[in-house]
């Protein structure tokens, strides 16, 4: 055998540097998979035709080894404790951007230049009010409805309204309709609060930011004016900065699902409000406030961190450590500064529920077993702090949750109507049923 074609053979006998081998161990069969590599993060192997070419599927409950799509939004390194927006650090933008640029720049994947961001603004500000018909629409719940449920509706309602948006097709329509949503969700968010209340709606006014809008419409009332609090508004930017995406999280990943079939963003982003609503998801800062309820006083601290560390006792300290990251929350930095200027400038550091949540964070700062842990405070127990301190009720937390995440929403469901390579998600399962059985008719069963 020449050189040249021994080359040949060890070349095709070994796998190429972009494929991993996976061997059938029951009949020996060997099968060589593609690898492909991201800008940052690991590899991953292209399974798609691993059906066709083995006959076997993965098995991967909640998906924690799998990722099902390509995305340029947001890339998360939970041992190292990384958060990036298109390749800037959540740290950096919390200190130096407003919030719509940050949705500017997860919509479009790069930072507005100031005529961009002019126009940007400009695009959200004219379509923060509600079409009046739609406003009618809160009459139908019930004065006790949860904010979120009215959330669910109203969104999905939109698309009744704004039916030349519905289907997606044409580029300007999807951006479009990004842009309507991503401006209208903090105006129904706050009807459903006022509704909930009593109050009489809030419309948005065209010389307020963002933030000052929101907080505007959420606790202004007609009888005397309302002046926002810019340490406040500051605080309320940069929650939803920190919360606007998280990579394919379970709502995300819901939106996403749905937008696979073609539905319509105002359906998309309701179903990703739906599955926020899920306790174990969207629900986290509600859940430490109402442990701080639990706890009731400082002199009970030592009780409830001695169940917390007992594994044999099903309590749980809320808003600390993170199923993603391992290290710390790079979020929860950015909040923790806040969350005290929030409480000096109020001047509540004493009130009975925050002094209790102050020295849980001291306790978890210092002792060596959540220190060793990593069981840092989160991004939901700073969050929860402060909202609270700023007077938004635990019902609404969840809501100002998905106010800041309908900008990553609508960013992920336009990058995946825009890849040609997308199509309807159909996951496998391991099916563990009954085999092939005959029928019985119901006279000899």
């Amino acid at each position: 055998m020449s050189a040249d074609a021994a080359a040949k053979a060890k070349a095709k006998a070994e796998p190429s540097p972009d494929t991993v081998t996976v061997k059938d161990s029951a009949s020996g069969k060997a099968f060589d998979l593609p690898l492909h590599h991201g800008t940052l993060g690991p590899s991953v192997i292209d399974i798609r035709k691993l059906y066709t070419d083995t006959g076997m599927f993965t098995y991967d409950p909640a998906f924690m080894s799998t990722a099902s799509c390509e995305s340029k939004i947001t890339y998360i390194d939970g041992e190292q404790g990384i958060l990036l927006y298109r390749g800037y650090p959540i740290e950096e933008l919390a200190e130096k951007s407003t919030f719509l640029e940050v949705a500017y720049l997860l919509l479009n994947g790069e930072l507005p230049k100031p005529a961009e961001l002019s126009d940007f603004t400009t695009k959200i500000t004219r379509h923060t009010m509600l079409h009046e018909q739609l406003a009618r629409l809160y009459q139908g719940f019930r004065r006790d409805a949860h904010p979120m449920a009215v959330m669910v509706g109203v969104v999905g309602a939109m698309s009744a309204f704004y039916s030349d948006e519905t289907h997606g097709q044409d580029p300007e329509q999807r951006i479009g309709a990004a842009h309507r949503i991503i401006a209208k969700v903090p105006t129904i968010a706050a009807m459903a609060y006022k509704y909930s209340i009593g109050q009489p709606f809030v419309y948005p006014r065209n010389d307020l930011t963002f933030a000052e809008n929101f907080l505007h419409m959420m606790f202004s009332v007609p009888a005397e004016e309302y002046r926002v609090n810019p340490l406040l508004a500051r605080a309320i930017d940069d929650i939803f900065i920190l919360h606007a995406d998280h990579e394919q999280n379970a709502s995300t990943s819901t939106v996403r699902l749905a937008g696979s079939s073609g539905a319509n963003p105002f359906a998309c982003i309701a179903a990703g409000i739906a599955c926020l609503w899920g306790p174990a998801h969207g629900g986290a800062n509600e859940a430490v406030i109402n442990m701080l309820k639990e706890i009731g006083d400082k002199s009970r601290i030592p009780e409830f961190i001695k169940r917390a560390k007992d594994k044999d006792d099903p309590f749980r300290l809320m808003g600390f450590g993170h199923r993603v990251y391992k290290n710390f929350d790079p979020r929860a930095a950015v909040l923790r500064r806040h969350a005290h200027d929030v409480l000096h400038e109020l001047g509540i550091e004493h009130e009975p529920l925050l002094e209790l949540a102050l020295e849980l964070e001291r306790i978890a700062l210092e002792d060596p077993y959540f220190v060793e842990r990593r069981l840092y405070p989160n991004v939901d127990f700073y969050s929860g702090i402060i909202l609270r301190a700023m007077g938004f009720p635990p019902s609404l937390f969840t809501v100002i949750f998905a106010v800041a995440r309908t900008v990553g929403w609508c960013a992920q469901w336009v990058e995946m109507i825009s890849d040609p390579s997308q199509k309807i998600g159909r996951p496998r399962q391991l099916y563990t049923g009954s085999p092939k059985r005959p029928y019985v008719p119901l006279a000899r069963r």
